[in-house]
């Protein structure tokens, strides 16, 4: 019942469990209670294991998503997108109606929630997140495991010295996403910089855009800004806007290539 969140070992062993599976199983993906590394990432990949499973011979195969939470990120652009392009495939469960799964069984690939027990054929097990080893044995997190940082600067509220971006900290308003963490990476590494010259660091704006793919040639998004306000991240009055509701496929065509497009820039900005 891999996580398969991080790329290698994992994705490829869920990848080959999709691969053996029989037309007609189940797979269940268990997504966590907030926060965690990306939010909407378990109802993108559910879009992605359908699409497969609907160009490999598996149309007859089912989807399960038991949710801890009741809402989700994107949630009517990717529910409408589940309709079209995979009908009755897909079902989400809500916390509120059972969807916090209790209990696993990988030797039966059983998975219990309060809506009842299932049996997998896959099972895609997310359990809740915390910062990295690094950050919790460094003494860095708080009691829930996520790290508490200056929002002007990213520095450490514990560790004078130390400056925490991305999944790791604790952003205020601000989601876990690629995007995020890249834009506070840039406003730390501006802060640091003033430190060292023993000036005060400028107020920073952070910036956020989150694409997700839901069939080829077909993506939805949602972007924010935001600012520091009394001592708080926090997203600028009407920033967070995601893609409209019912735009014509042009408009869905054009996201998909933006979502390549700024895989590539931000790959570059990194890697070179």
């Amino acid at each position: 019942m891999p996580h398969a969140w991080k790329a290698g070992p994992q994705t490829e062993l869920l990848m080959r469990q999709l691969a053996a599976m029989e037309d007609g199983g189940l797979v269940v993906i268990a997504a966590p209670e907030n926060p965690y590394r990306c939010p909407p990432a378990p109802y993108e990949r559910a879009c992605m294991i359908a699409h497969y499973l609907q160009t490999h011979g598996k149309a007859r195969s089912k989807i399960l998503i038991l949710d801890a939470k009741d809402k989700f990120t994107k949630q009517p652009l990717f529910e409408q997108g589940w309709h079209r392009f995979y009908p009755g495939m897909i079902e989400w469960i809500p916390g509120s109606k059972g969807g916090a799964v209790t209990e696993v069984d990988p030797k039966a690939m059983t998975v219990r929630a309060k809506a009842g027990e299932f049996k997998a054929a896959v099972a895609n097990i997310v359990p809740p997140q915390s910062a990295g080893r690094i950050a919790i044995d460094g003494g860095l997190a708080n009691s829930d495991g996520w790290c508490e940082v200056d929002a002007w600067t990213m520095q450490s509220l514990v560790h004078e010295g130390v400056h925490v971006v991305g999944d790791a900290c604790v952003p205020g308003a601000m989601p876990k996403s690629g995007f995020a963490a890249n834009s506070q990476a840039k406003n730390c590494a501006a802060a640091v910089v003033a430190l060292l010259r023993g000036e005060t660091p400028t107020e920073p704006i952070f910036m956020n855009a989150c694409y997700s793919t839901l069939a080829p040639d077909y993506a939805i998004s949602i972007n924010g800004s935001y600012r520091v306000s009394a001592g708080v991240i926090v997203e600028v009055m009407g920033s967070g806007a995601p893609s409209p509701l019912d735009a014509p496929d042009s408009v869905r065509e054009a996201e998909y290539d933006y979502a390549r497009g700024w895989y590539r820039t931000v790959t570059n900005e990194m890697f070179g």
